[in-house]
């Protein structure tokens, strides 16, 4: 058997070694010519598994081990009789905590706030219901907005009352352009407009969520402070729009150990269950101590003191702003921070809550 796996998946020779040859390659340039006679195809975001790439190959699985799908065209997989499986909920742990670290770092007096804050969450899937339980634990007030979810625990609203009061909101939808309700450009000119200027936006679900042209427009009449760790035309960022951002990373927000390993792991039980072998391993035993922060400290008082320690957010940000060249960060450059990127521990693992 031969796998093609992406070369910036965790964990994959331990999961996989012991069932096939595994060739490791970049994901966002994969050719048909790559993966024609794979046996298995695993990969991320980057890659786009669509009827060019797998049609006339030997695949008979595609694992992702991402939380979305819009990368992998389901009909095509299903057309060539190709099993698949995402890593659905993999990290969404790593994306919360990214998006309380980002909060955290724009006014670390958030943690004083309790319920005079109040956290938006547009999208109420796996990431938006964990980070409403974490913003709970701070003691901020938590509003929702999914018109598929109803989450107990928090305010439901409308997607305008949500924009009217929010202190801060967060993105955590998938891409859709058609349908009841598209999500593409969802925060647009009028979606800005309904937003209190001083409200802060962090995008680290898909870019074209956001409109770039709207979004810049509104900060250089606001001074918003906005957050992105996804862009509408990734991997290209303009320098004038990383000029405007109070917070830039490059497509990491759920880039933690855990989050990866996981992600494999639940690539490797459905690739298990496709050609019938046992899945004995887990991820957990794969993964080093490390200092705890959180022991027997108030959750508050151990992040006002170990919050860069856990997660320096401010490195990612410098990091992409030094790959600016000729006017934007480039593809290589962006693809080259990800490959390289020094991955963070979850909270849990430094003796902390989890969602």
């Amino acid at each position: 058997m031969k796998i093609i796996a992406d070369e910036n998946l965790a964990f994959t020779d331990y999961f996989f070694a012991e069932f096939a040859e595994i060739q490791h390659k970049a994901g966002r340039t994969l050719t048909h010519q790559d993966v024609q006679d794979a046996d298995a195809l695993l990969v991320r975001s980057v890659t786009k598994v669509d009827q060019a790439l797998i049609d006339q190959t030997k695949i008979q699985f595609v694992g992702s081990a991402t939380i979305g799908t819009d990368h992998l065209d389901i009909h095509a997989l299903e057309h060539h009789n190709i099993a698949w499986s995402n890593a659905a909920g993999c990290n969404a742990q790593a994306v919360a905590e990214y998006v309380i670290t980002a909060l955290l770092h724009l006014n670390i007096e958030l943690l004083e706030k309790d319920n005079q804050f109040t956290l938006a969450i547009v999208g109420l899937g796996n990431v938006g219901s964990r980070l409403a339980v974490m913003a709970q634990l701070l003691g901020w007030r938590v509003i929702g907005y999914d018109p598929y979810v109803q989450l107990d625990g928090i305010e439901n609203v409308s997607f305008n009352e949500l924009l009217k009061r929010a202190d801060a909101i967060s993105l955590h939808v998938p891409l859709t352009k058609t349908g009841e309700y598209p999500t593409q450009h969802l925060f647009d000119d009028a979606a800005f407009s309904a937003m209190k200027a001083s409200a802060i936006l962090i995008n680290s679900a898909r870019g074209p969520v956001i409109n770039q042209s709207a979004l810049m427009t509104d900060i250089e009449k606001t001074k918003r402070q906005v957050v992105l760790d996804v862009f509408e035309f990734e991997p290209e960022i303009p320098q004038d729009l990383l000029d405007l951002l109070a917070l830039a990373t490059p497509h990491i927000a759920g880039y933690s150990l855990e989050g990866k390993a996981r992600g494999t792991q639940m690539i490797y039980d459905a690739f298990c269950q496709k050609f019938g072998y046992t899945a004995s391993k887990r991820f957990e035993s794969q993964l080093p101590s490390v200092e705890q922060y959180f022991d027997h400290q108030d959750l508050k008082e151990a992040l006002k003191q170990h919050l860069t320690q856990i997660y320096n957010i401010a490195e990612d940000d410098a990091q992409i702003r030094a790959c600016v060249q000729d006017g934007k960060v480039q593809q290589s450059a962006f693809d080259l921070l990800r490959k390289n990127y020094p991955l963070r521990r979850e909270w849990a693992a430094h003796g902390g809550p989890k969602a």
